[in-house]
Parts: C-alpha cells; sequence; structure tokens
C-alpha cells in the first residue's frame, strides 16, 4: 500500500528575485539569475511525503514540451513514483516574483483545457493503492474526488481561496483535512473555515498566515491561533544547524507544511503534534531559493521537533 497518492499540481515555476514587488519607474531592472524549477502544489507535497520517508505515488498532466521533460527528469533524481498522461496544451508554468524578504507573488499559467478530466480509467489503480490521498485542486482533478471509496483519507488545500469562489468547495466538502491561505480571507478567516467545517466531513480546517502563523480549527471546537516557527528563538541549545539560517524564500513553504501534517498524522500524532510537524517543514522550506529546494528529512524533522521549546 502506498502511503500516499497525490493527485494533480505539477508545473514549472520561473523564478524571478526583485527587491521589491512593484513596477518601477522605466521598462527593464536588472535582476539576479532567473531560474526554472520543478514546482506547483501537487509537487512539493509529493516530495515532501517522499522525503519524510512515506510511500509516495505522483498522478498528474504534463506537457510532451521541454518542462515536461523537465519534470521527469527531476523526478527520476529524486527517487519519485511518478505516473503521468499527456496534455495537448503543454505543462502549466508560472512566473514568481520574490521580494527581499522571500515572499512571493505567483502569474499562475494552467493552460489546460477547461474541459480536461483525469479519467478513472488512469486515476482508479492507483486510488485502490492509497492509504491516503492528497487532490489537488486544478480543475482536472475534480472528478477523482467521487471516486475514493470510504475508509481512505482525503486532503486537499484550497490555496488562496476566498471564502466564496465555487471552484473549491467541492474540494472542501470531500476532504477530511482541509488546509488554506488567510490571504484573501481579510484577517478573519472564521467564517470560510466555519463553512468547511458545516458543508463537508473535515475534522479539521487550518488557515496559513505566512510569518504570523496561522488559524486552526476542529470540529465541535473554536478557532485557535498558532505561531510560526522562529527557529532562532524557538528551537533550543541543541537546535539542527538549520534554524540558523536566514528566510530567504517562502515559494513551496505551503507545500512542505501539508507533507509535515500529514507525515505527523500517518504517525499517529495529535492535532499539536502534527501542527509542529508541519511548522518545523515549512519554516526548513524557507531556508533555500527556489521552488521545493529544501526538503527536511524524516531524521531532521525528528531532530527539530525535539528541540522544540
Amino acid at each position: 500500500m502506498l502511503d500516499i497518492l497525490v493527485v494533480g499540481g505539477v508545473g514549472v515555476d520561473t523564478i524571478v528575485r526583485v527587491p521589491e514587488i512593484a513596477i518601477g519607474e522605466g521598462d527593464s531592472l536588472g535582476v539576479e539569475p532567473i531560474l526554472d524549477y520543478v514546482a506547483h502544489t501537487g509537487n512539493g507535497v509529493a516530495l515532501g511525503c517522499l522525503h519524510l520517508g512515506l510511500a509516495t505515488r505522483f498522478i498528474d498532466y504534463i506537457g510532451e514540451d521541454e518542462q515536461g521533460a523537465l519534470v521527469r527528469r527531476h523526478y527520476d533524481a529524486h527517487g519519485l513514483d511518478f505516473r503521468y498522461l499527456i496534455s495537448p496544451n503543454g505543462t502549466s508554468r508560472s512566473v514568481n516574483l520574490v521580494d527581499a524578504g522571500g515572499r512571493r507573488y505567483s502569474f499562475y499559467d494552467y493552460r489546460h483545457a477547461p474541459e480536461l478530466r483525469m479519467p478513472a480509467s488512469f486515476f482508479g489503480p492507483h486510488v485502490a493503492e492509497a492509504k491516503h490521498v492528497h487532490v489537488s485542486i486544478p480543475n482536472h482533478t475534480r472528478d477523482v474526488l467521487t471516486a475514493i471509496p470510504e475508509g481512505v483519507t482525503v486532503s486537499t488545500d484550497l490555496h488562496g481561496w476566498d471564502g466564496e469562489a465555487e471552484h473549491q468547495k467541492d474540494f472542501a466538502r470531500r476532504a477530511d483535512l482541509v488546509t488554506l491561505s488567510a490571504a484573501r480571507l481579510g484577517g478573519d478567516p472564521e467564517k470560510a473555515m466555519r463553512w468547511i467545517i458545516d458543508n463537508g466531513r473535515a475534522s479539521v480546517v487550518i488557515a496559513t498566515d505566512g510569518e504570523h502563523g496561522g488559524y486552526v480549527l476542529e470540529r465541535g471546537g473554536s478557532v485557535e491561533r498558532y505561531r510560526a516557527i522562529h527557529p532562532v528563538a524557538e528551537l533550543g541549545a541543541v537546535a539542527p544547524e538549520w534554524a540558523e539560517w536566514a528566510p530567504v524564500d517562502s515559494n513551496g513553504a505551503g507545500d512542505a507544511f501539508v507533507s509535515g501534517l500529514l507525515w505527523a498524522r500517518g504517525r499517529g500524532e495529535d492535532l499539536a503534534g502534527a501542527l509542529a510537524a508541519g511548522r518545523v517543514a515549512g519554516a526548513y522550506a524557507c531556508r533555500s531559493k527556489g521552488t521545493s529546494t529544501a526538503l527536511i528529512t524524516e531524521a531532521l524533522m525528528i531532530e527539530s521537533l525535539a528541540a522544540l521549546k
């Protein structure tokens, strides 16, 4: 059995490092080398889980293009079990601006046709092998939601949902664990989090808020805040070396957070333990330039959790 099957969400990020996320005067600006990275949400969750020791498989569409070839080479190098179909419109892409503080703004090119759906003949055998399925929210994955059998736990990440858009609601209703960003929720995520609990099956909803930490709501409970990890301050004298590194890039941090959550829940940790693992994985991901380039291992995760004050 697979510990986790990740469905959908691979592409290539072109990352441009800029002094600030703003358009200045003139028509050009010299920047650091512009680099391409295999990226997007399913990629980050799948690689994060793989490096944490989980038996992981990833399925998605890519194109018969150079970006698709880059994806295949990257996963071969990591040893990730990646199964794919070809999209005639090519591999998804994005251009991400990253400022001096590591914050990013993404221009996302989904590019797959609106009617594209992952067929049951493809995803069905993979779902049948999985203990847990993480379904990313590209449109072509939505048919997977209704085909996951009872007894198989499901997670999803709604990303920058505003609490109203219909696209994310089917994913929110079906998942047992839901994460989302608080960025578009106006500083008060409770309404959106309550909607997920009241209209779906989730036992816990987590709204991440970057360097400010985030919010967590358990079914039957109230919304609680949690803090982000600031490693130098919160990891003790036995802190691993990475705690001294400054954050440089938030690309992939949310996906790393999810992988830490799933790793801890797979080990039977309670919610506090799962949040701690997510916070550690997210903080670690910010210590390297690029998308999902810093992937914490199980051994380093255990060491880091032991050092938490």
